[in-house]
C-alpha cells in the first residue's frame, strides 16, 4: 500500500507540474489537430482517405507528445536537482521510474484521441477493432515514452534532449509505414524498418481501422511489448551509471 501511495503521489506531482500546465494541454491538442487536419486536407482524395492516414497521425501524435515531453520533466529535475530528492524516497528504483514516466504515458495516450475524436466528425469509424486499437496505442505509448526516457537520459540540457529525439524520430515517420507501406521502401532500408518498435504499433493500428497489415497481431503486440520492456530497463542502466553511482 505504501508503494502505491508513494507512486500515486509522484504521479499527481508530474502531473500538476508539468502535464496539467495549459500550454502543455493546449499543445497536446493543437499538435494532434495540427498533423490531422494538415494530413487530410494534404491528401486530396476526400472523407474516404480519412480511415488510411488516421493510424499514421495517431502515431505520431503519440510519439511527439511523449518524447517531447520527457525531455522536459527529466532533463529539468536533473537539472535542478529536484529528481536526486527523489532518489531518498524509500521505494523501489523501479517503480519510482515507472511513476516518473506514468504522466507522459497518459499525456500520450491523450494525444492518440484528438485525431480520433475529429476523425469521429469526418468519417463512420464503427468497422474499428477497438479490442485491438487500444492495447496498441498504449504500447505505442509505453514505447514512446521510454525512448524518450532513455534519450533524456544521455543528455543534461532540455534542447540537446529535443534535438537527439529528432534523430529517432523523423527516421521512423518515413520508415514504420506510418503513411506508405514498408514493402514500398528500397530493399536496404526495409530491414531498418522492423528494428523499430512503431512499426509493430503502426501495424496493428492499420489493421484495427482499416485491415491491411503485415503480420499477426500478438507478433506484433508480443514484439512491441519486447521494445518496452527492453528501452525501459537501458534506461535504469544508463541513469544508474550516470546519475547514481
Amino acid at each position: 500500500m505504501k508503494r502505491l501511495i508513494a507512486y500515486w503521489s509522484i504521479l499527481v506531482k508530474d502531473m500538476r507540474t508539468y502535464y496539467l500546465k495549459p500550454p502543455n494541454v493546449s499543445w497536446g491538442i493543437i499538435f494532434p489537430l495540427a498533423w490531422t487536419g494538415m494530413f487530410f486536407i494534404r491528401s486530396g482524395s476526400g472523407l474516404e482517405s480519412v480511415p488510411q492516414l488516421l493510424p499514421g497521425v495517431v502515431a505520431i501524435s503519440i510519439l511527439f507528445g511523449t518524447t517531447s515531453m520527457l525531455a522536459v520533466t527529466v532533463t529539468f529535475e536533473k537539472k535542478n536537482r529536484s529528481f536526486e530528492r527523489l532518489l531518498l524516497a524509500p521505494i523501489p528504483f523501479e517503480l519510482l521510474m515507472f511513476a516518473k514516466t506514468s504522466g507522459a504515458i497518459l499525456f500520450g495516450v491523450a494525444n492518440a484521441f484528438v485525431p480520433v475524436a475529429m476523425a469521429l466528425f469526418l468519417t463512420d469509424l464503427a468497422h474499428v477493432d477497438w479490442a485491438l486499437f487500444v492495447p496498441a496505442v498504449v504500447l505505442i505509448a509505453v514505447a514512446s515514452t521510454f525512448l524518450g526516457l532513455f534519450i533524456a537520459v544521455a543528455v543534461s540540457e532540455v534542447f540537446e534532449a529535443q534535438t537527439f529525439s529528432n534523430f529517432f524520430r523523423f527516421p521512423m515517420i518515413f520508415l514504420c509505414g506510418l503513411f506508405f507501406p514498408i514493402e514500398k521502401l528500397p530493399v536496404l532500408l526495409k530491414p531498418l524498418s522492423y528494428v523499430l518498435p512503431l512499426t509493430y504499433g503502426v501495424d496493428v493500428l492499420h489493421g484495427s481501422v482499416h485491415g491491411e497489415h503485415m503480420m499477426p497481431f500478438a507478433l506484433d503486440l508480443i514484439v512491441l511489448g519486447i521494445f518496452c520492456a527492453g528501452l525501459f530497463m537501458a534506461s535504469l542502466r544508463n541513469i544508474r551509471s550516470r546519475w547514481i553511482a
